[in-house]
């Protein structure tokens, strides 16, 4: 029988089948596949869906229109009516043996709108899950209002009918919004393409599949990096970081975790798809790409990504073979066994099922390029040409790239390649405290060892960074066993874990006194050229050949120092690496410090990182600071970008080991006299270094202060004055800077160079606006830069993860700070909890001038704690309030504090909730003061009542320039009356 006559037979069934759950649901999702299948067009559509119709009214209408249009469309339908009706109801309906091939239908799609119409079953069922997602895409790319949003998250909607109805507002807004939901959709899935709904993987690529987990999961399991030789399991060790977006993103709420790295927020470059991964040394970014290689083989995450590729750069250094994109996934991660050729063809036609991850890319040998462009993924080539294409994009497009490094090394010829970039800040003070206790199975040796760290900030600032935290946990005994306060630098925690380990192997009966070092010297030495002669050489793994020219022996090995490299060594071939890059300069340090086999020149270059233009070199030294010409044609001249990172902390080492605190170790190893010229050498270096910062300055201009952006290097060079502790040098250093303002954002400010600022910094002569907007201060940082407030004349601290116990000590400080008059603080973590120390601060100084606490948690009870200090101040100009939640109640508490203020020239209250009450408490301050100049009041709750108050109050005042008024509750008719009537006001 012909469709269109079961059509007519059925009808009664058909209509009892669509609608008799009382729900539209199944008329719903039939009418989608008829859309998709293009069966009906979208007029057609929408006279069938009539809002307020009876339910059999609009299926009866869709029947006679099926009907009409005959037996292929009749065909179709049943086939679709098939498909959404309980299978008891279906069995019951004749049907025309008819089937729907979306596929085919989708091979048609030209256009976004197009897809999201052939594809829009499937789309539904993916979007009613995460509506609120997709709607905030939408508002955030422009393309719809709040209104928009409200009208589809209404409450008489279910979630399918939300996603329809999104769906139907997106056709009418056109192109744009709808490339903005397919996009939304494919970061959900982290890529998943719309056009393969259902991905049946070959048998043999989940046979690959399963091993390539298993080798991952072998390989993930323990900690890879300074506890390897402990064999310290990774779920037990580890302790997540703090993560942060290299740029400000509206989509953010709460803090980033590990699923975030790969997917929408954050994103930047919709075309690129590699992430970029960047933190400084020991912040634990290979830990956290080897947990998330863990997660994926276990089966507990990213399990939208079918194949999971790691590659260590570190270990690609050593692959000096040209190699095919095929040849480097199969031999540097896991051979397939059989069928090989049909696995890579499915990774090449199904590139958004696969992740590759490329840890370390600052310890490769050749700094990024894109000169060399490969689009052949057979073709053979080295294989940083092959790397550097797979991050750009030439190569395998649409595979996922997460690739980790230090951000000295990142230029913008790479960052433009990038999707997005994520900085780990290292540890937060709760994740030192998991770490700690995670690392001790005994709770009392962990409570010691808190408690020892908050007796000593300096200390507490450094375990921000994991490796620190690691080597502090590992020398608990010396830890615990040292003075308080003895430990405070870099340097010092790495000769804690040097005396830890070497002690561990000493013949002495005494191992308390100095002979330790002596007794081990030459094994010291032997390291140390090692160490030096690989960073010179950007080596970070060795063979044993390499051990034995620079006199390695078994017995240096099993101080610990070394770990075998599992990956790169066989039966017959071991290869070693440090535990940590950073132990590698360490010890790269202590060769330059305590060998007479260095060249003089060495420590001048090390410092100035520049190369030389000499033609020849004797003796051994630095290759990126003494390269001759030769090597300069071979290796190229970007080479040195991915070593500098490692020469400075080389250079912070060195300046460590030659403070006073280490030189009594160095009496019985070394001539003194030699110390002593590399104690002139590292301070003339280090002060010339400043200088030259200094003499960088550009004139201020005409009516402007003197100000100084930090050029890269000036942070590092203060740590390394810091190393050496030793004020003479600090001073002298610092002393020549004259500018009136000290600008360090975006500048990875974190607590340990905070103490090395306020080190230098207290040397200063004038007074200095200090700004360290967008950094990692956080309390702990606050804390340590107290013993330079009293120089400082203003503090800018924006977003630096501040909370109410840092706001406590600095206010504390500060108030006995006879310069200090400035602060900001908008976006961190405050609460009410801050406001009474602010309001002390008020009380006290009676020259202070400015408040901005933007972005925060403060609420009504935070601004009447406030307001009390402001009733009583005489000096504040500027007071900054806005994206807080003050609402009327602190607005009336604040206006009646600052009625009679004859001092406020600026104050916000931005986005507040503050409606008409307090609109007319704040007309108050306008009708009485003198000296306001802006009252800022966009993004509130004001209707023209409370504008009519603000209006009538700038009667009376003449001396005010402006109320902005933009985002409040008017109509634009309103706020056209109320322009007319007074001109001051800013709609």
């Amino acid at each position: 029988m012909f469709a269109q006559e079961l059509v007519l037979k059925q009808r009664t069934e058909i209509l009892h089948a669509l609608c008799s759950s009382g729900s539209a649901e199944r008329l719903e999702r039939v009418l989608d596949l008829l859309l998709a299948q293009g069966e009906l067009v979208w007029e057609e559509y929408q006279n069938i869906q009539v809002p307020g119709r009876a339910l059999y009214t609009n299926a009866r209408h869709l029947l006679d229109l099926v009907y009409t249009k005959g037996v292929d469309t009749c065909e179709i339908f049943l086939t679709a009516l098939k498909k959404v009706v309980p299978e008891e109801q279906g069995a019951a309906l004749s049907s025309s043996g008819g089937c729907l091939d979306l596929e085919k239908k989708g091979a048609c799609q030209s256009t976004a709108t197009q897809t999201l119409l052939i594809r829009r079953p499937s789309l539904i069922g993916k979007l009613q899950d995460c509506i609120d997602g997709a709607l905030e895409a939408l508002t955030v790319s422009g393309n719809f209002t709040s209104e928009d949003c409200d009208d589809i998250r209404l409450p008489i909607h279910t979630p399918s009918q939300q996603a329809r109805c999104l769906l139907d507002h997106v056709r009418s807004v056109g192109e744009s919004a709808a490339k903005v939901v397919l996009h939304y959709i494919q970061q959900q899935g982290s890529g998943a393409s719309l056009t393969q709904e259902q991905l049946t993987p070959p048998k043999e690529l989940l046979k690959y599949q399963k091993k390539l987990s298993s080798s991952v999961s072998a390989q993930s399991c323990f900690l890879s990096t300074y506890g390897g030789t402990s064999h310290m399991s990774l779920d037990d060790i580890y302790t997540e970081g703090q993560l942060e977006l290299a740029h400000d993103c509206p989509d953010t709420h709460g803090p980033l975790g590990l699923e975030h790295i790969i997917g929408a927020v954050g994103t930047v470059n919709e075309e690129a798809d590699a992430v970029l991964v960047s933190g400084e040394a020991g912040c634990g970014k290979s830990t956290l790409l080897q947990r998330l290689h863990l997660l994926w083989a276990r089966g507990a995450a990213f399990q939208h990504f079918l194949l999971l590729f790691p590659f260590s750069c570190r270990r690609l250094n050593s692959e000096h073979r040209e190699l095919s994109v095929q040849e480097l996934l199969f031999q540097h991660c896991c051979w397939p066994d059989r069928k090989q050729e049909e696995i890579f063809q499915f990774i090449l036609d199904h590139p958004h099922l696969i992740l590759f991850t490329f840890d370390g890319l600052d310890e490769l040998k050749q700094s990024f390029s894109d000169e060399h462009r490969l689009c052949c993924p057979t073709q053979r080539a080295p294989v940083h040409i092959l790397l550097f294409n797979l991050i750009q994009g030439s190569l395998m497009k649409g595979v996922w790239k997460v690739v980790s490094s230090r951000p000295d090394v990142v230029g913008p010829l790479l960052r433009k390649h990038l999707r997005k970039e994520v900085f780990l800040k290292g540890f937060s003070p709760s994740g030192i405290h998991c770490f700690v206790k995670k690392h001790h199975s005994d709770p009392t040796v962990a409570a010691k060892v808190l408690e020892s760290l908050q007796t000593n900030t300096a200390l507490l600032g450094l375990c921000h960074s994991p490796v620190l935290c690691w080597i502090v946990s590992q020398c608990h005994k010396e830890l615990l066993g040292c003075g308080e306060g003895s430990l405070q630098t870099i340097t010092d925690i790495y000769m804690m874990i040097l005396q830890h380990f070497l002690q561990r192997r000493s013949t002495l009966e005494n191992t308390m006194g100095l002979g330790w070092l002596q007794e081990h010297l030459k094994t010291v030495l032997n390291l140390g050229q090692l160490a030096f002669d690989g960073i010179g050489t950007t080596c970070y793994i060795f063979s044993c050949t390499d051990l034995k020219t620079c006199g390695v022996t078994e017995k240096d090995i099993c101080m610990g120092f070394l770990i075998q490299s599992k990956d790169m060594s066989s039966a017959n071939s071991k290869h070693y690496e440090f535990l940590h890059v950073t132990m590698q300069c360490f010890f790269a340090a202590l060769y330059i410090v305590l060998s007479s086999n260095t060249e003089r020149a060495t420590i001048l270059k090390l410092f100035e990182l520049q190369e030389v233009r000499e033609t020849s070199q004797r003796g051994k030294c630095f290759g990126a600071c003494l390269r001759n010409d030769q090597q300069e044609q071979t290796q190229g001249t970007e080479t040195s970008a991915a070593e500098r990172p490692n020469l400075q902390i080389t250079a912070t080492f060195v300046s460590g080991l030659l403070s006073h605190r280490h030189r009594s170790l160095w009496i019985h190893c070394c001539l003194s006299d030699m110390i002593e010229k590399k104690i002139k050498q590292v301070s003339r270096c280090l002060s010339k270094g400043m200088q030259k910062h200094f003499k960088s300055i550009p004139p201020p201009v005409a009516g402007e202060k003197k100000s100084m952006h930090a050029m890269p290097g000036f942070v590092w060079l203060i740590k390394c004055i810091y190393e050496m502790q030793e004020s003479r040098i600090a001073k002298d250093a610092i002393s020549k800077l004259d500018v009136d303002h000290l600008k360090l954002t975006y500048c990875n400010i974190g607590p340990v160079e905070c103490t090395a600022l306020a080190y230098v910094l207290q040397h200063l002569r004038n007074p200095v606006g200090l700004q360290l907007d967008n950094n990692s201060v956080g309390d702990v940082g606050v804390e340590q830069l107290l013993p330079c407030m009293h120089i400082c004349n203003s503090l800018y601290l924006r977003n630096n993860n501040i909370t109410d116990q840092g706001i406590s000590k600095l206010i504390a400080k500060v108030i006995r700070c006879e310069n200090f008059k400035k602060i900001a603080l908008f976006n961190n973590n405050l609460t009410d909890a801050c406001t009474q120390h602010f309001s002390l601060l008020l009380k006290t100084k009676q020259d202070f001038l400015s408040l901005r606490l933007g972005n925060n948690n403060i609420t009504a009870e935070g601004a009447k704690q406030l307001a009390e200090g402001l009733e009583v101040n005489h000096s504040l100009k500027f007071l900054g309030l806005w994206g807080n939640k003050i609402g009327d109640a602190g607005a009336e508490a604040m206006a009646r504090a600052l009625e009679n203020s004859q001092s406020l020239t600026w104050f916000s209250l931005v986005g507040n909730g503050v409606g008409n009450a307090g609109a007319c408490a704040l007309a108050n301050i306008i009708k009485n003061s003198s000296s306001l100049e802006e009252l800022w009041l966009t993004e509130n709750c004001i209707t023209k009542t409370g504008v009519e108050s603000l209006v009538q109050a700038l009667e009376h005042n003449t001396h005010v320039k402006s109320i902005w008024l933009r985002n409040n509750d008017l109509s634009s008719e309103e706020e056209e009356e109320m322009t007319k009537r007074e001109s001051r006001l800013v709609f």
